[in-house]
């Protein structure tokens, strides 16, 4: 069996920051595009997230097994937080 890995958001793209239009805004998990038990490769969009003025895929960055997510869809979410936990292949 491979490793555990806990995936978190990664930081947000450097327009959010610059540009202002987005960066302040909440960002809510608009899809949930993987369940537990679910195989992905690596880049695979995992969820999308949306503010009021956009849409963003975040993708894998391992290949494996979904074990557990650990949020929800509508959820409010923030760098750094716990996305799953992939068992990896």
């Amino acid at each position: 069996m491979g490793d555990l890995l806990e995936i978190r958001l990664p930081a947000m793209p450097e327009c959010w920051e610059t540009c202002g239009a987005c960066g302040d805004e909440e960002v809510l998990i608009a899809e949930i595009l993987v369940a537990a038990g679910d195989k992905v490769h690596f880049d695979d969009p995992i969820i999308a997230l949306e503010t009021d003025k956009t849409t963003l895929d975040i993708p894998t960055p391992y290949s494996g097994e979904v074990v557990d997510l650990h949020i929800a869809l509508g959820d409010t979410i923030e760098v750094g937080q716990l996305i799953l936990t992939l068992q990896r292949s």
